[in-house]
């Protein structure tokens, strides 16, 4: 029987002070957590609504309370606390994924999808990214944060001696059709609305271009969606 102070502890979760320190997060959804489970992670407390589930150890709770402590409008009746994973050492022998700034939990989730799906084994972000942690980011993840290592380190001084090509996305880069991708190398994108910053961007040594179709008005692309057109060309 789930009591009142683990309720407390699962909601106050929802807030990255507290995930730091109590060294746990929520994973939502049986697949989700059938998946964080599968790679290992640690489970500290399983909750379910339901009457019946393909995992056994679920503690029974009710629907009021799962919406009481879910991060979703319309809780799927599936809540996993897991112990935070320690990462092992970051290393540049293939690619990597550096952001800079992403704000929306969505667009990591997303990117984290992405890399899942394109063999990038490890993101490097910025301190002001969006917590990889975040329920909503956890819940775009669709699982494959188990298995992409995120790293929050200031960039600069992790790149800036390697002697690696550094990709980047501008507006006025080259076009993506005519990039050279070589491997190991490192990909950046930049915040939603201001881009890869002044002083990082002085690092990338290739600049790419997505272009648009002559018809579009569109003003520019979603830093997701971005990152999709570039992780296939990368690996055609």
């Amino acid at each position: 029987m789930v009591v009142k102070s683990q309720l407390k502890l699962i909601k106050s979760l929802h807030q990255k002070k507290n995930r730091t320190q109590h060294g746990l997060f929520i994973v939502e959804g049986e697949k989700g957590i059938a998946d964080a489970l599968a790679n290992d992670l640690v489970p500290y407390l399983l909750l379910s609504s339901q009457a019946q589930s393909a995992i056994n150890s679920f503690e029974k709770i009710s629907d009021r309370e799962l919406s009481q402590i879910s991060a979703l409008k319309n809780p799927n009746g599936y809540l996993g606390v897991f112990r935070i994973p320690k990462q092992g050492a970051l290393n540049f022998k293939d690619w990597v994924v550096v952001l800079d700034g992403l704000q929306d939990p969505g667009n990591l989730g997303t990117i984290i999808r992405l890399c899942d799906w394109f063999g990038v084994k490890q993101i490097l972000c910025s301190p002001d990214t969006v917590d990889v942690f975040n329920p909503k980011v956890v819940q775009a993840s669709m699982g494959s944060l188990t298995r992409v290592s995120v790293y929050y380190e200031s960039i600069i001084p992790v790149i800036q001696k390697l002697k690696v090509p550094i990709y980047g996305t501008f507006m006025e880069g080259s076009p993506i059709q005519k990039i050279t991708f070589r491997t190991p190398g490192i990909i950046v994108f930049g915040n939603e609305g201001n881009g890869i910053s002044a002083k990082l961007s002085t690092h990338i040594t290739e600049k790419i271009a997505i272009s648009s179709h002559p018809a579009s008005q569109a003003e520019s692309l979603n830093v997701a969606n971005a990152a999709a057109i570039v992780f296939h060309e990368m690996r055609r």
